[in-house]
């Protein structure tokens, strides 16, 4: 016989075998348990009100902003220049051509930016693509004349007497925002279904314009920390929380969560919930909708797939009919069983307890069946 042949045929056995062992068997599936937490789904959309002050500008010319939009300013920082006959301005716009200088952190913070709305993208608010655009562009801008700011600065300096440059300078504190969208004096009491209309929603972006005209709008101040979301709910909702004053709520954009005061404020046959907030403020300054989720009813604990829940049914015994048998520790009841001619016969059966109640014991069907006397 062929030695070749025998090995052969030994390898194509156990290879076969294993093969076949492979797809008969029942595999297990590796999932690794964390904690987390279960809500109901509780998601909204709220219109953020906020204390909103337009400035406008005093000057006509081309307009460079020095803050990084949503960001804080001091009383008497500077926010932005305006120059007049455009020559400083020029040397500020050529010198942000250069995107080489752009240092790691903004080349982050840009790309953050690009992914939280690729993460975020949803088909139905496909018309939010060219407002991510325009903000992106802007931001892009800002980032750059911030940069060239820095390499022209001898220049800036030599100006800062005449006539034609002027700086613009933050009169009071708060935060920085290079937008207007026609909701800054919208106050809880002016609420309205419409005003939560995204798709007619319109956001100018006033850093995408290369110049302002004296009277123009040039940045908005954000002057509190405080703020509110307005919440459009139905009738069973505001009933629910009719008698709440505080709930706890979560951001869809970063998944934070923050506890709020609560009011619901009924209006012309629409109930509109109010969520006070003292923090997270800056967080939001350039977003008008906040998309949040209301934790009313969460779980918490591990957090484990559905495929892996299974279930057993239990018999319940009384636990007065538990007792130790068979000449040991274990525990379980007297099964008297019946045969055809009327017999009984009394036997122990232990049980395993898997669960206890104040006066049962859960127990499986191992050792107990449908019409046994105990």
């Amino acid at each position: 016989m062929n030695i070749g042949l025998v090995i052969f045929g030994i390898i194509f056995f156990y290879v076969m075998f294993y093969v076949y062992s492979y797809f008969t068997s029942v595999r297990i599936s590796v999932y690794e348990v964390i904690p987390g937490s279960i809500a109901v789904d509780n998601t909204y959309t709220g219109l953020a009100l906020r204390k909103e002050e337009i400035v406008t500008s005093e000057y006509t010319g081309a307009i460079n902003y020095y803050i990084k939009d949503a960001s804080k300013a001091g009383a008497g920082d500077l926010v932005c220049s305006i120059d007049s006959d455009g020559a400083i301005a020029k040397q500020i716009n050529a010198a942000s051509q250069d995107t080489s200088s752009l240092d790691a952190e903004s080349m982050d913070g840009l790309q953050n930016k690009i992914f939280g709305y690729s993460d975020g993208y949803r088909p139905e608010s496909f018309y939010e693509v060219y407002t991510f655009k325009s903000d992106l562009n802007a931001e892009l801008s800002e980032v750059m004349s911030m940069e060239a700011l820095t390499s022209v600065l001898d220049s800036v300096t030599a100006a800062q007497g005449s006539t034609s440059f002027h700086t613009v300078t933050a009169g009071k504190a708060g935060v920085v925002v290079y937008y207007t969208d026609g909701y800054e004096a919208v106050t809880a009491e002016s609420l309205t279904p419409e005003l939560f209309d995204e798709s007619a929603y319109k956001k100018n972006n006033l850093k995408e314009n290369s110049s302002v005209s004296a009277g123009e709008a040039a940045y908005k101040l954000i002057t509190s920390e405080s703020w509110q979301l307005a919440v459009p709910v139905d009738s069973d909702t505001a009933k629910r929380l009719q008698d709440t004053s505080a709930v706890r709520i979560r951001f869809k954009k970063d998944g934070t969560a923050a506890r709020a005061s609560a009011a619901i404020q009924q209006k012309d046959g629409s109930s509109f919930l109010i969520l006070e907030l003292s923090n997270s403020m800056i967080r939001f300054a350039a977003d008008r909708f906040v998309e949040i989720e209301l934790l009313l009813q969460e779980e918490s604990g591990l957090k484990i797939p559905n495929s892996a829940i299974t279930t057993k049914e239990f018999y319940t015994v009384p636990m007065e009919y538990f007792q130790k048998g068979n000449n040991s520790n274990d525990e379980g009841v007297i099964v008297r069983k019946t045969d055809k001619n009327g017999n009984t016969e009394d036997s122990f059966a232990v049980q395993t307890v898997y669960f206890s109640t104040e006066y049962s014991y859960y127990v499986d069907g191992d050792r107990l069946s449908d019409g046994d006397v105990i």
